[in-house]
């Protein structure tokens, strides 16, 4: 881990010199007033890079070796990430799976309640277009509401250390 650590400096320190090396030949660069338009500072810079192949082609090739070292310092950060998770002892391991259980369990807990509600909502409007469903017919020739024999909700449970979430009809 510790080899994997300075690979990743040397990788940083490689592009910061990379950046710095491209910092001074941008120097070289057009310097725009500040009466110049945008469209004057970049035939300028189109300018330059014609008159000066050589520039461009390090600019280049600079922009390309730091965006490879980038990509390697990714991969071994991604690797040196992984591998943190994986060196945790079991204990640490459980530890933050009961942690993460407990606050899953909060929002189970809370769904539950909330199914619980709308439930009694579904049964209240149920009752409404029950009682209103036969003058409704008789007035507008169509049904105040459809559909209320296969309204569910949500419902969390578990059997042991599976947690289901099933659809209960109201």
């Amino acid at each position: 881990m510790e080899k994997i650590q300075a690979e990743i400096k040397q990788l940083n320190s490689q592009v910061q010199a990379l950046q710095e090396e491209r910092a001074t030949l941008n120097n070289n660069n057009v310097e725009s007033g500040e009466n110049d338009s945008a469209l004057a500072i970049v035939e300028a810079y189109r300018c330059q890079a014609t008159k000066n192949p050589q520039i461009a082609a390090e600019f280049q090739g600079i922009d390309r070796a730091i965006a490879f070292l980038e990509k390697q310092k990714h991969q071994r950060q991604t690797y040196l990430n992984q591998s943190q998770l994986f060196s945790k002892s079991p204990s640490q391991q459980q530890e933050e799976l009961e942690a993460a259980k407990k606050i899953a369990q909060t929002h189970a807990q809370r769904i539950n309640q909330l199914a619980g509600e709308l439930a009694t909502e579904i049964k209240l409007l149920k009752a409404c277009a029950d009682e209103l469903s036969p003058m409704y017919w008789q007035v507008y020739y169509k049904p105040l509401i459809t559909g209320l024999k296969t309204i569910s909700v949500p419902h969390v449970r578990s059997h042991g250390e599976v947690w289901r979430i099933v659809n209960r009809i109201v």
